[in-house]
């Protein structure tokens, strides 16, 4: 029964630590999006002065 629960404990961590490292990855595109979005708004506003 030991094994038992201390495989389930284990499961539980390395699903912990899976669940951080998606949270990150998904704060990271986040972040990325929006700086492509930026950048191509600026390169919009330069297009647009150049006439």
């Amino acid at each position: 029964m030991t094994w038992i629960l201390l495989a389930c404990g284990l499961c539980l961590a390395g699903l912990a630590v899976l669940g951080v490292a998606f949270a990150r990855v998904v704060a990271a595109a986040r972040d990325l999006s929006r700086e492509v979005a930026q950048v191509h708004e600026q390169f919009g506003d330069k297009q647009d002065a150049k006439g």
